[in-house]
């Protein structure tokens, strides 16, 4: 995502939907555990809010300094800058270590992360068993017949300026790839359709137009989409200047589980690190687990997991 000045971080945030809180108890009631969380992509931290209500822990994290700053602070939940530069191994043990979160949410955000490094990560933290990965996108909203139909001809008006990770949120997510084996909460190519309720005002709604991701890309190519004519358009179709609408956003989701092929693949790699040494002198024999540092944890609670697994 592009980064926000403040005032835009502000409208982004006062436009922003919250998401359902039983999208969340669904959620939840699918995982194995409810120890800890990571909100990828986190924003000023609506998602990471409703995964407080269910989790001991949760890890949110963004890239974006500006929306950070505006987060909204719980006693559950930690808010961390992840910079484009992080490793894998820095950020996998930013987040809590290989095998140790029980979900994984990305809300209206994984279209922007690149994909395989991501899905890399996720599927070495990811509890293999019972952890479950969800992401969601929000791409358009339903106001009153005479706003939509000028807000369709603004979309339209995007499509020269749009880029790749932008179109996987208009369709919806049904073009992105999603290697992750479905629980029957959506699939690759097969997203479950969601509406997410919201009120907005005119002056809320204008600072969504501004903050909308599609007008800044034409913006910074010279092309002001959002004109003041636009803003005049929609202002009187909209009404009163005070009114406050019931409105919803067409969302899409889809949650997954790690396959039995991952699972088998990590359970490999993790073998190499729980390598056993036999420490042999005239009295006893001692046993250790070689691991490096900083994946020491992770390392540890898959090893555990395999020795169950095992006997």
């Amino acid at each position: 995502m592009a980064a926000l000045s403040d005032k835009l971080a502000d409208a982004y945030q006062n436009a922003r939907p919250r998401y359902p809180i039983d999208w969340f108890t669904k959620l939840a009631a699918r995982t194995g555990q409810h120890k800890l969380a990571w909100d990828v992509g986190t924003g000023n931290g609506q998602a990471a809010i409703g995964l407080a209500e269910y989790f001991e822990k949760v890890v949110a994290t963004d890239i974006n300094e500006a929306q950070l700053k505006r987060a909204v602070k719980h006693e559950r939940i930690s808010y961390h800058h992840t910079p484009k530069e992080l490793s894998e191994d820095k950020m996998v043990a930013l987040v809590g270590g290989d095998n140790s979160v029980d979900l994984i949410v990305a809300a209206q955000a994984v279209h922007y992360f690149d994909l395989q490094p991501f899905y890399n990560i996720a599927k070495r933290v990811l509890r293999k068993e019972g952890g479950l990965i969800a992401v969601w996108v929000y791409n358009d909203l339903v106001i009153s017949p005479e706003v939509d139909a000028i807000m369709k001809r603004l979309v339209d008006s995007t499509f020269p300026y749009r880029t790749p990770v932008m179109n996987l949120a208009f369709d919806g997510y049904k073009t992105m790839p999603f290697p992750f084996e479905s629980i029957g909460m959506g699939s690759e190519g097969k997203p479950i359709q969601l509406d997410i309720p919201h009120k907005l005002s005119l002056k809320g709604f204008v600072g969504f137009l501004r903050s909308w991701q599609p007008a800044m890309k034409a913006k910074e190519r010279g092309v002001e989409l959002v004109t003041e004519d636009l803003i005049n358009q929609f202002e009187d179709a909209w009404g009163d200047d005070d009114d406050v609408k019931d409105i919803f956003y067409k969302a899409h989701m889809i949650v997954g589980k790690l396959s039995s092929a991952d699972i088998e693949r990590h359970r490999k790699r993790f073998e190499s690190n729980c390598v056993v040494t036999k420490l042999k002198d005239s009295n006893n024999s001692a046993v250790i687990a070689s691991v490096t540092a900083a994946a020491f944890a992770g390392v540890a609670a898959y090893c555990a997991y395999s020795a169950r697994k095992n006997t």
